[in-house]
């Protein structure tokens, strides 16, 4: 850090660290010319299996749907509740 940056308080708790940063600019704080890229090409993002329950029509629907895009049926249910639910 730069001798003008200011003092990084200590926090109490991981909400705590979570609320200052929401409020505030990290510029002060930190000297992001020193800064290095990292790269983490192992990071998946957590998951959970789940059973669902459809009806045979629907399932052959979904089936037929995805072979004719080339990817698996999972992988396009996953794909049209990302694109229905928004998000990440």
């Amino acid at each position: 850090m730069s001798d003008t940056s200011k003092a990084i308080p200590v926090f109490e708790s991981e909400a705590e660290e979570r609320s200052f940063w929401e409020k505030t600019d990290s510029v002060a704080h930190i000297d992001w010319s020193r800064a290095k890229r990292v790269a983490m090409p192992n990071l998946k993002p957590s998951t959970q299996t789940i059973s669902l329950r459809l009806p045979q029509h629907l399932l052959d629907a979904v089936k037929t749907a995805a072979n004719a895009r080339d990817v698996p049926y999972q992988s396009l249910i996953k794909i049209w509740l990302q694109e229905k639910v928004g998000g990440k």
